[in-house]
């Protein structure tokens, strides 16, 4: 079977296109807030620096959130933990977008924001591995991880496009017009009614102690925050030319799609996430030592290349080594791992360019994908070999077996 067969057969399974197009408009604006706070903040205060202070603020909540909110959707079930977090982000954004306060003030109502960050994003990976049998699941992952380039670098391009052409305010409030109607469409399917997560019996947290959990937070910290101080970085060598910022971010969506539908069918072995990794440190490597269009554009279409594939590796490795009531969690773990790396690399180039210039801003992504590179080497012993083998969650209740007497 081509691998085009494979996927289409995948996306005519029931609700699988529905829920991957509604999670993936719900969770737009993980990919937009954090530069279009920190192009807001910049242009109020006129310091990158204190605009990364915001996003700390906005990275320290979600930490908290992720796992929490994940493990509320066991106790009180997916839907009435998600409207409440819509609810109290869209009231986060309108404080940042329209409020006049000093930094205290903005930083407060970033922490509120990060508090109340929807889990869609463990709703939606504990949802997967019912909807689809053994076989699918590793496809599935690697279609997601190649959709989500939308969030995490399209994201930025939308953001980027409307906070220099338009202003900062609307970048924002496009943001929240996303997170209102993917949410409302993600709330509406139907596999939220019949999917129930099981209340996790354990205490929060422990599921960090299952070595391919942890690794995959941060290794996925990590990669997420190389690619935010990228775009960061882009946009400051491109500076109020918001097109071609543009167009370099979707060149490199381009690429990390193109790797992610392509690779995604291979079998998982114990090195993948650490080549998938070094693919990406390479690329943006590259990206810094000339700063033109088609040089930089060049570098992050090599860089793209290992993104998705390696994000797929993180969902495959989480979902076979959990068990179901635990899934949640765990993916709240990675999720929080991703939008903190986010935040933080956009803070941390952001000073990085304010001391050293653009060449800075890609030196700091640089540095976040080396040092994903070496922990996915080190600790290679934490990643289990998936060659042949279901990437199914564990079973809460497995069956036992019994001996019977022979008279």
């Amino acid at each position: 079977m081509t691998v085009v067969n494979k996927y289409a057969d995948l996306l005519k399974t029931r609700g699988v296109a529905r829920i991957i197009s509604a999670q993936l408009t719900a969770r737009l604006p993980s990919g937009m807030l954090s530069l279009a706070y920190l192009l807001h903040i910049e242009a109020i205060f006129d310091s990158y620096g204190l605009a990364g202070l915001v996003l700390a603020a906005t990275s320290l909540g979600q930490a908290i959130a992720g796992p929490l909110t994940s493990r509320w959707m066991g106790y009180w079930a997916m839907r009435p933990v998600i409207i409440l977090t819509i609810a109290v982000s869209i009231l986060s954004m309108a404080g940042i977008a329209f409020a006049s306060l000093p930094i205290g003030g903005y930083i407060i109502v970033g922490f509120i924001g990060g508090l109340a960050t929807p889990p869609i994003q463990p709703a939606v990976r504990t949802i997967y591995p019912t909807m689809v049998n053994s076989k699918q699941l590793t496809p599935l992952f690697s279609l997601d991880a190649s959709a989500q380039e939308i969030i995490w670098i399209a994201g930025p391009v939308i953001t980027t496009f409307v906070a220099t052409q338009i202003s900062t305010v609307w970048a924002i409030l496009v943001a929240a017009a996303f997170l209102v109607g993917g949410g409302l469409w993600f709330l509406s399917c139907r596999e939220l009614g019949t999917v129930t997560i099981p209340p996790s019996r354990s205490k929060l947290g422990v599921v960090l102690k299952k070595p391919a959990v942890l690794l995959a937070t941060v290794v996925g910290f990590l990669l997420i925050g190389s690619a935010a101080a990228v775009e960061v970085a882009v946009v400051s060598v491109f500076g109020e030319e918001g097109a071609q910022a543009g167009l370099v971010l979707a060149i490199w969506a381009f690429g990390s799609i193109i790797g992610g539908l392509g690779l995604g069918g291979l079998p998982i072995g114990p090195w993948a996430l650490a080549t998938r990794m070094a693919v990406v440190f390479i690329g943006i490597s590259l990206a810094g030592f000339i700063l033109d269009f088609w040089w930089i554009s060049f570098a992050l279409l090599i860089a793209g290349a290992g993104i998705a594939p390696a994000l797929a590796v993180m969902f495959a490795i989480v979902s076979s080594s959990v068990k179901f009531s635990e899934t949640a969690e765990a993916y709240g773990w990675m999720g929080s791992g991703q939008l903190v790396g986010a935040a933080l690399g956009s803070a941390i180039a952001g000073f990085a360019i304010d001391g050293f210039g653009s060449p800075g801003g890609f030196a700091a992504a640089a540095a976040f994908a080396l040092v994903g590179v070496l922990v996915a080497t080190i600790f290679k012993k934490a990643h289990p070999d998936l060659r042949g083998k279901d990437p199914s969650p564990i079973p809460d209740t497995e069956p036992v077996r019994t001996i019977t007497e022979q008279p």
